[in-house]
């Protein structure tokens, strides 16, 4: 999130940043958001429990009266439903640590280093009803070295995620969809 504000900060960018969103009120993004001079809200999924088509009304609503044309999924953990995901089809992009199609969901670095993988990386996505599934709009990969951990791997994937998101975010505010890898 911060690698986005960063760069949409810089004069040239055909984006700029209305809201930061948090389904946890203690998440440390919202501190640097506002700290950014960007508006924040945090609207807390638990006093929903299982109603998340509740959860998703309330969520809506800022992002609505702010006037947000696209929204950048980065660390909301909570799978969103095919009617949130529709109100907003193709203004929806996300980061997911892995090399779509593989491994979709989570325990990614787990997964890549227990398939033997030679490498991994990050994928920037459009956002459909199917988890992790949306048409790509930019790979970066990262070679899997000798002795890696999942939390060794994810420091050097986290990395990427943090040059790849900003540059498919100004592309595709641009209206370029072609995907880039890096």
């Amino acid at each position: 999130m911060m690698a986005l504000l960063r760069d949409m900060g810089q004069g040239d960018h055909p984006a700029q940043p209305v809201l930061v969103a948090s389904n946890d009120p203690s998440a440390g993004g919202l501190v640097k958001a506002a700290a950014a001079g960007v508006a924040t809200v945090a609207v807390d999924h638990r006093p929903f429990g299982k109603d998340r088509a509740a959860f998703e009304a309330a969520l809506m609503q800022p992002i609505l009266e702010c006037g947000a044309d696209l929204i950048c999924l980065a660390g909301f953990m909570r799978v969103l439903t095919p009617a949130f995901v529709q109100a907003f089809a193709g203004r929806m992009l996300n980061i997911h640590p892995s090399l779509l199609p593989l491994y979709p969901g989570l325990h990614t670095h787990q997964r890549a280093l227990e398939a033997g993988d030679q490498e991994a990386g990050c994928t920037v996505h459009e956002v459909t009803p199917v988890l992790d599934d949306g048409p790509i709009l930019g790979q970066a990969r990262v070679p899997v070295m000798p002795g890696d951990t999942a939390d060794s791997l994810a420091t050097r994937v986290l990395e990427q995620e943090h040059r790849l998101y900003p540059a498919v975010l100004r592309r595709f505010a641009a209206g370029n969809r072609t995907p880039i890898y890096l």
